[in-house]
């Protein structure tokens, strides 16, 4: 069974979804002596089994999968409808039809059937847990397994599930906020408290996340308490990252000067830099996960096609002017001869 505490080199890559988590990243962090991610959310089942088989074919290292957990969207159809009634002039400035703002489980069960035919070392999971059962199936397949947490309460619901190790995640976290409930606002409490009250009242291992940009940062976490840090803003300009041409050129943008906490773009907390939708239409946004994120994603999607940065989500946490391009390889050892 997969132990985070047996990796050469403490750093995991996170996984980002929509597109910066490629096989390529993964498999670099893997032959660096870390675990990198291919995760399953916003994909087909079949096309997550097929990136999670390349990512294997690519390094003899552990591949770990992440998943998104689905849980009851906070959305009502007058909020929604509100919402889409406010964008039609995006819509129409960038020549697209907002999308259907439909529910789903983002292929859940056909997702879980993946990662126990393809069993990779470990698996991930963001918005929630598995079930007892789900998780017992993952560990009697020989599956790592780990949980995402923001909170003690999270990290105590996590251990009680019985996942291996859990990712304290802190509030400074570019991408989605991994929080169980969709609504809940993005804790006061800091990355560096969190991982140490888990360490201090659970027997847990526990993966700091959130903000890590440095060796110095990936050193402190391991002081504290953590046995692994995990970076993804870090990673963003990597070689071997799928970041889109707009997402890179934008984190070294100077127009650009802060991050922000934001629904705008998929109805669920978001860390990533404030651009002109953010200021324009945070205030209507409704908690409504996924229905926001596919109701949003033509008016994104065309805005990374015009090369326009003012439309489209950029994820990134605090830290992102820190941000280097370099192979990940490089960004890895960088990290872990510094951090010892």
């Amino acid at each position: 069974m997969f132990d985070v505490r047996d990796l050469a080199v403490p750093v995991l890559i996170a996984p980002m979804a929509g597109g910066p988590s490629t096989p390529e990243l993964a498999g670099a962090g893997a032959d660096a002596g870390g675990l990198g991610f291919v995760p399953a959310g916003y994909l087909a089942a079949e096309v997550f089994a097929e990136r999670l088989e390349g990512a294997g074919r690519l390094t003899t290292g552990p591949v770990g999968a992440n998943l998104f957990v689905p849980q009851p969207s906070a959305a009502t159809p007058a909020a929604i409808g509100a919402y889409a009634d406010s964008l039609a002039a995006e819509a129409q400035r960038y020549g697209v039809s907002l999308g259907e703002p439909r529910f789903d489980d983002d292929s859940w069960a056909a997702k879980i059937e993946v990662l126990l035919q393809l069993r990779p070392a470990v698996v991930s999971f963001t918005f929630g847990l598995p079930s007892a059962e789900e998780r017992r199936r993952l560990t009697d397949a020989g599956i790592g397994t780990i949980g995402t947490v923001t909170t003690m309460t999270e990290a105590r619901f996590a251990a009680e599930c019985g996942v291996d190790a859990v990712v304290a995640q802190g509030p400074s976290a570019g991408g989605h906020r991994g929080t169980f409930d969709a609504t809940a606002a993005p804790p006061d409490e800091t990355l560096d408290v969190l991982v140490a009250r888990i360490v201090a009242d659970l027997d847990i291992p526990v993966i700091a996340a959130g903000g890590l940009m440095g060796a110095g940062d990936v050193r402190r976490v391991l002081q504290a308490g953590a046995v692994a840090a995990q970076l993804g803003t870090a990673f963003l300009l990597a070689d071997e990252a799928g970041s889109s041409a707009v997402h890179r050129a934008a984190l070294r943008d100077p127009q650009f000067t802060e991050t922000v906490v934001t629904r705008a773009f998929s109805g669920r907390y978001a860390r990533g830099l404030r651009n002109r939708f953010v200021d324009e239409h945070e205030a209507l946004a409704p908690f409504g996960y996924p229905e926001v994120h596919y109701l949003t994603s033509p008016v994104r999607a065309a805005a990374v096609r015009a090369g326009d940065p003012q439309a489209v989500n950029v994820w990134a946490g605090t830290g992102y002017r820190q941000a280097e391009p370099a192979p990940a390889a490089s960004i890895v050892e960088k990290l872990a001869a510094q951090a010892a």
